[in-house]
């Protein structure tokens, strides 16, 4: 193969001249080799891309329930409410643990001792006198059988409790869950790129990033209970309902025309 060079970039019989000829030779026996120019070599284009996202939703029901309970008692003395309220707890707890809960879902929170003072509304410039002493004791309980609920409401009361502030549904193991969303929303990204690439006359080739952008966990909601005096009523009714959790996904794949 015979090649000639440019009289603009002919050797020369210097060091700079030597560096500028075989500079050129490398470019003129690249660009005889691969049919290109050396500009054409430097700039390939980008291959075209799609990016579409997804989102799936899964309707999940609660399968466990939070209940706070707590036993308030009065006294003329802290020590005298404190031994009241500490019996009829204690009663509440065997009770809760005879009828199927286990030890770990018992804890024991919100307890706290309080001063009682003499009514001043009548007459403001009295001064303050403390008459009594008024001590709260909490229990939450994680109920895992929610056919449990009601009997256990009841069960509760029963033994002593004379405070309901709360009781929350939630679904256990909520990220075992998001999988079927996840799946959901992969599968609706891609139907979309699959829509918009065939009406564009191409095809989706590799995919190039797969990016999660957002979950949805609901948050428990709880029911509102007021101070209960249930002793000849019957096992509470309730309903659990339904949650959605759902998933956000976005994807990029190269486009094949």
């Amino acid at each position: 193969m015979l090649l000639s060079f440019p009289s603009a970039i002919r050797p020369k019989n210097n060091h700079s001249g030597l560096r500028l000829s075989t500079l050129a030779f490398t470019l003129l026996a690249a660009s005889l080799l691969t049919g290109t120019s050396p500009a054409q070599a430097t700039d390939a284009p980008s291959p075209a891309t799609i990016t579409m996202s997804g989102e799936g939703r899964i309707s999940v029901a609660p399968d466990m329930a939070v209940v706070t309970t707590r036993v308030v008692t009065a006294g003329k003395t802290a020590p005298e409410a404190l031994s009241e309220n500490t019996g009829a707890m204690n009663d509440v707890i065997a009770k809760i643990k005879t009828s199927g809960i286990e030890a770990r879902d018992v804890q024991t929170s919100g307890f706290s001792i309080y001063p009682r003072y003499e009514d001043r509304r009548n007459n403001p410039d009295k001064p303050l006198r403390i008459i009594g002493y008024e001590v709260t004791n909490g229990v939450t309980i994680q109920i895992r059988d929610l056919e449990k609920l009601g009997s256990i409401l009841d069960t509760v009361v029963r033994s002593g409790a004379n405070e309901v502030n709360g009781i929350s549904f939630r679904v256990s193991d909520p990220e075992d869950k998001l999988d079927a969303a996840r799946k959901a929303a992969t599968e609706t990204a891609r139907a979309k790129a699959e829509l918009y690439s065939t009406a564009a006359g191409a095809k989706l080739g590799r995919i190039l990033t797969i990016t999660e952008t957002g979950v949805s966990i609901p948050r428990p909601f709880a029911v509102r209970s007021e101070k209960m005096m249930m002793a000849d009523a019957a096992p509470v009714p309730m309903e659990a309902g339904q949650e959605t959790l759902s998933a956000h996904v976005t994807i990029t794949w190269e486009l094949e025309q």
